[in-house]
Order: C-alpha cells, then structure tokens, then sequence
C-alpha cells in the first residue's frame, strides 16, 4: 500500500515536472472574460494572454479551478496530446520530422512526454506490477524440490563413478588424489542438497527463505572478479539482494533521463558513412531517441494495466517483442525520408545497440545502487 501511495506520487511529480518543461504556446486560450490589463505586468491585453510576460488574461480563484489546474497539468489534457499520442503511436516518423522542422506548439515536446511517461510507468509498476505475469517470479516449493531430487539423482550417479573411478586407480597402484578430492567436493555439495531438500519440504515460509539468501550469499561472495568495483557490487549483493533491488528500482526512475545520452550516439553511429545524412544533427536524433523512449515507456504502461484482465503471459511477451522493431522502423523510414531497406537495416541494427544501451543504463543502476 505504501509503495503505491508512493508511486501516485511520482506520477505526480512527473506530471508537475513534465507540465514545468512543457511551454504554453500554441494552446488554445480560455473563453472567459479578462481584465483590460495584465494582472502580473500592468501590459495592456490585446487578447486572452499578455503579449509582454506571457500570463493568462484571466485568473482562476475558485477550487474547481484548482482541480482543474491539477489534472491539467498531470494528465496534460489539452489539445496537443491529442494530436501527439496518435502520431506516436501510428506516425512517429511524421511526428519526429515535424517537430524538428519546426511544428512545436502543436505537440508535447519530447522531453514533456518523456518525463511523464517515465513517472507514470514507474507509478503503475508499484501499484500493479510490470507487464509479466504475477507468477513468473512465484517461488513454487513443489517444482523446486523435483529439481533439487533430480540433482540429488544425478550427483549420486556421478558420485557412483568417482567411487569406480578410484577403485580401478587404487588397484593399480595409481594415484587418487585428484578422484579423492572431486569425490569429497561431491559429498559436500550432496550434503548441501539434501539439507536444502528437507527444509523445503518441511520448513516454514521464514526457514525457506532464509535458505534461498543463504544460498545467494553463497553463490554471489565465490563470484569475485578481481575489479574492486565489480567486487563491491557482487559483496552488496550477497549481504542483501532486497535492499539491492530495492535500490535499482528506486534509481531506476531517478537516473532514467540517462537512457537519452547513452542512446544518442547509437543512432549517430548509424548515419555516419553517407554525407547525404550528416545534415542531421544531434538534436535531430536526441528528438528521436526521446520520442521512442517515450513510446516504449507508454506501450509498458498499457501492458501492465491489462496483465491483470487475464491477458495470457505469451500474448505479452510476443508484443514486446513485435511492436518495439516496428515502431523503430516506421519512426527511422518517416524521420529521416529512408527507403525501406535502408531503414530495415538501420531497424536491426538499432536494436541491438539498445540491447547494448539498455545492459549499459543497467549496469549504471547496479553500480550506483552497489555504491549508495
């Protein structure tokens, strides 16, 4: 419950930040009536907003107007995002052009729609969850000690042959130390299984998961690297893997802008080797990468609110796997005028560099959440 309130919160904060970046112009002024002159400058108004400090001709004072302000300002409920959702949707490619040609009064701006769709996204996470299923992260007992018998099969089988192995040295006068000790290692790591098996057959809820961080510890404190860095990182881990996690979703949203950066230099990468392309600046694709993640943000959002209608686990992952590549491709052909094979190749290897893009950001998260 408290994560959530703490999530509406974000949301907000995204909209009221989203609203702060997103400039007034080009919308469509109020109806109401307004004083002769600006209450803010003293100008004198020639129509509904002053033409010297900008502000409103006509000021609010009552709560419904308060409210209004709110959800104005949070939701952006205005003409524009009418006219930007749907191009980002069907047409990004038209709407990235646009923008950098010049159109901006008409749409949200790129980084209005980011911020706000950045908090929203995270928001929605702390209520509902991610758009997976809720079981695909379920520790399930019964499956867990199938596997650990399964191993406990297998470990004995090899045990069995060691055993073989060493008898066949022995009698011939060989040496054993090398069998003894994978031999001893084995009985060890059976012992450990067997242990793990009865406390999950057997133990509370608080001795099972007192085993499974047990075992994390284990698992994480023998992966050293021999970089002090990464070894701090994989130590934290180790110590708490929850106030890890904790730590990377908290950051996540905090540092989120830094997808834009690390983005950027991917798509430049991609127009290098033709003159005819190097018009384009890097304005021009930090619109693009901003617009993009937006969308995919947006298409996140929408698949976390049907996860709880039922939607099938499959259905999900199949669309996170089609309409990103898509949509990459209709924003590359419409934004930079590409054939279709210019742009499908551009579109494949784009997703691979946001593959790279993403283990990068991710690996900022770790790091910082390892060092806070």
């Amino acid at each position: 419950m408290v994560e959530g309130i703490e999530g509406v919160g974000d949301a907000v904060t995204g909209g009221v930040i989203a609203r702060a970046v997103e400039p007034k112009a080009g919308e469509s002024p109020a109806a109401e009536e307004h004083p002769e002159t600006c209450l803010n400058c003293g100008a004198a108004l020639v129509g509904s907003y002053c033409h010297d400090c900008g502000q409103s001709g006509h000021v609010h004072r009552t709560l419904t107007a308060w409210w209004h302000d709110l959800v104005h300002g949070v939701l952006h409920l205005d003409g524009k995002v009418w006219r930007t959702l749907p191009l980002l949707a069907w047409k990004p490619g038209e709407l990235t052009r646009r923008y950098v040609e010049g159109e901006r009064a008409k749409f949200v701006s790129p980084l209005g729609l980011f911020l706000f769709s950045v908090f929203l996204m995270f928001a929605v996470f702390s209520m509902v969850g991610g758009p997976f299923t809720a079981d695909d992260n379920v520790f399930d007992r019964p499956e867990a000690i199938q596997e650990l018998r399964e191993e406990q099969t297998q470990l004995r089988e090899t045990l069995d042959d060691l055993r073989s192995e060493r008898e066949t040295l022995a009698a011939a006068k060989g040496p054993t130390e090398t069998v003894d000790g994978r031999i001893e290692e084995s009985e060890r790591e059976l012992a450990v299984m067997e242990r793990t098996a009865r406390i999950f057959a057997s133990g509370t809820e608080e001795e099972v998961q007192a085993e499974l961080d047990r075992e994390t510890r284990e698992v994480q404190s023998g992966a050293e690297t021999g970089w002090s860095v990464f070894d701090t990182v994989i130590g934290n881990f180790g110590k708490n893997p929850s106030l890890m996690a904790y730590k990377i979703q908290t950051n996540a949203y905090k540092f989120s802008w830094a997808l834009i950066p690390i983005s950027v230099p991917f798509l430049w990468l991609l127009f290098l080797h033709r003159r005819r392309y190097r018009e384009y600046r890097a304005y021009d694709h930090t619109v693009f990468v901003t617009y993009s993640i937006a969308f995919m943000s947006l298409g996140l959002i929408a698949l976390s609110l049907l996860r709880p209608l039922g939607i099938d686990g499959s259905i999900v992952q199949l669309a996170i796997l089609i309409i990103p590549p898509l949509h990459i491709y209709r924003q590359l052909k419409g934004a930079y005028q590409l054939s279709r094979w210019s742009a499908l190749w551009r579109t494949f290897t784009l997703v691979i560099f946001a593959f790279i893009a993403a283990s990068l950001f991710f690996s900022l998260l770790v790091t910082a959440g390892a060092m806070t």
